[in-house]
Protein backbone atom coordinates (compact mmCIF):
# COMPACT_ATOMS: atom_id res chain seq x y z
CA UNK A 1 0.00 0.00 0.00
CA UNK A 2 1.53 3.25 -0.94
CA UNK A 3 0.44 6.35 1.21
CA UNK A 4 2.74 8.71 -0.58
CA UNK A 5 4.28 10.25 2.56
CA UNK A 6 6.98 11.71 1.28
CA UNK A 7 4.70 14.60 0.27
CA UNK A 8 2.73 15.03 2.97
CA UNK A 9 2.75 18.38 4.97
CA UNK A 10 4.83 18.36 8.53
CA UNK A 11 2.31 21.62 10.15
CA UNK A 12 5.17 23.35 12.39
CA UNK A 13 3.84 22.38 15.33
CA UNK A 14 4.21 18.43 14.58
CA UNK A 15 7.68 19.37 13.54
CA UNK A 16 8.41 20.72 17.11
CA UNK A 17 6.89 17.97 18.69
CA UNK A 18 9.43 15.48 16.70
CA UNK A 19 12.25 17.39 17.49
CA UNK A 20 11.06 17.64 21.08
CA UNK A 21 10.67 14.07 21.33
CA UNK A 22 13.91 13.71 19.91
CA UNK A 23 15.63 15.53 22.32
CA UNK A 24 13.72 13.45 25.43
CA UNK A 25 15.14 10.41 23.56
CA UNK A 26 18.40 11.55 23.71
CA UNK A 27 18.17 13.43 27.37
CA UNK A 28 17.06 9.90 28.46
CA UNK A 29 19.74 7.99 27.01
CA UNK A 30 22.26 10.74 28.77
CA UNK A 31 21.11 9.78 31.80
CA UNK A 32 19.61 13.75 32.40
CA UNK A 33 16.92 15.22 33.96
CA UNK A 34 14.96 18.47 33.10
CA UNK A 35 15.48 19.44 36.18
CA UNK A 36 19.61 19.76 35.82
CA UNK A 37 18.50 22.01 33.14
CA UNK A 38 21.47 20.85 30.94
CA UNK A 39 21.32 22.60 27.81
CA UNK A 40 20.51 20.76 24.49
CA UNK A 41 24.01 21.32 23.04
CA UNK A 42 25.78 19.93 25.72
CA UNK A 43 23.65 16.72 26.04
CA UNK A 44 24.54 16.08 22.03
CA UNK A 45 28.00 16.68 22.94
CA UNK A 46 27.39 14.16 25.57
CA UNK A 47 25.66 11.55 22.96
CA UNK A 48 28.64 12.31 20.39
CA UNK A 49 25.67 13.63 17.90
CA UNK A 50 26.80 17.82 17.81
CA UNK A 51 26.95 18.51 14.73
CA UNK A 52 24.94 15.53 12.78
CA UNK A 53 21.86 16.01 11.47
CA UNK A 54 18.55 16.04 13.21
CA UNK A 55 15.44 14.06 12.33
CA UNK A 56 13.70 16.77 10.89
CA UNK A 57 17.06 17.15 8.42
CA UNK A 58 16.77 13.53 8.10
CA UNK A 59 13.02 13.93 6.15
CA UNK A 60 14.05 16.51 4.08
CA UNK A 61 16.79 14.57 3.06
CA UNK A 62 14.48 11.88 1.95
CA UNK A 63 12.10 13.79 0.16
CA UNK A 64 14.66 15.38 -1.95
CA UNK A 65 15.56 11.93 -2.58
CA UNK A 66 12.35 10.92 -3.55
CA UNK A 67 11.82 14.24 -5.77
CA UNK A 68 15.01 13.47 -7.79
CA UNK A 69 13.83 10.15 -8.17
CA UNK A 70 10.22 10.89 -9.58
CA UNK A 71 12.07 13.73 -11.45
CA UNK A 72 14.18 11.17 -13.70
CA UNK A 73 11.02 8.63 -14.35
CA UNK A 74 10.57 8.62 -17.76
CA UNK A 75 7.22 10.40 -19.56
CA UNK A 76 4.08 8.38 -19.68
CA UNK A 77 2.27 7.85 -22.57
CA UNK A 78 -1.20 7.20 -21.47
CA UNK A 79 -3.82 5.95 -24.21
CA UNK A 80 -7.52 6.35 -24.24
Amino acid sequence: MVYGAEVWQIPTTEINKILSTEMGVLRRSAKKSRMERTKNDRIKEIMGVKGQPDITDIIEEKRLQWYGHVKRMPEREYQN
